[in-house]
């Protein structure tokens, strides 16, 4: 989906190269999740090769991306790709798509109301939920870019996409291919200024 929608925008594209049963490459230094159970078990050192290899070439890709067009006087819409398992313990998910931002800055509120808007009227039976099934606001990529740069220059979304559509359901995900970068681009001419 991230390709799709960087293709779509003509945007630049950095995706994980490695299994979050490695690192989680959206998860903040010190959180209890970064490291998976296995990881969590190896030698301090070999952490620390994990994250010199693996997470910090990505992180500073994408940061560095973000301050560069800053610099350059440009507002940035980062969209994080995700997708997220239709049960977890043991409670079923009731979405399709979720769209996460942060109810604190009014660029990212205004934009995933009108991208959910305009996916409601692409295809009225998909289920789109705004922070859902995680919060917007907690541990994560777009979080800790939100403390480096300004909501006037930078709006963080991450777009999640039950599991059960990409791994079940391939006509659904084709359509979502093609009605993401599609509602997206009708959602941002009516809230980005």
């Amino acid at each position: 989906m991230a390709q799709k929608l960087a293709t779509a925008f003509d945007g630049a594209l950095v995706t994980a190269t490695v299994s979050r049963l490695l690192v989680d490459l959206n998860r903040s230094i010190g959180h209890p999740r970064l490291f998976s159970t296995t990881t969590r078990r190896l030698l301090p050192a070999t952490r620390k090769e994990i994250l010199a290899q693996y997470y910090r070439p990505y992180r500073e890709q994408v940061e560095g991306l973000v301050r560069q067009a800053v610099s350059e006087g440009k507002r940035v819409i980062h969209i994080s790709s995700h997708s997220f398992t239709p049960e977890l313990n043991g409670k079923v998910r009731r979405a399709d798509v979720g769209l996460l931002y942060h109810p604190a800055r009014d660029g990212e509120v205004r934009l995933c109301a009108h991208w959910q808007a305009s996916l409601a009227a692409l295809a009225p039976t998909l289920r789109v939920r705004r922070n859902y099934p995680y919060a917007g606001k907690g541990d994560g990529l777009t979080a800790y870019l939100r403390l480096r740069f300004a909501s006037s220059a930078y709006i963080g979304i991450e777009v999640e996409v039950n599991q059960h559509i990409v791994q079940q359901e391939a006509a659904r995900w084709t359509e979502l291919g093609i009605m993401l970068p599609d509602s997206l681009r009708a959602a941002c001419a009516m809230a980005i200024p």
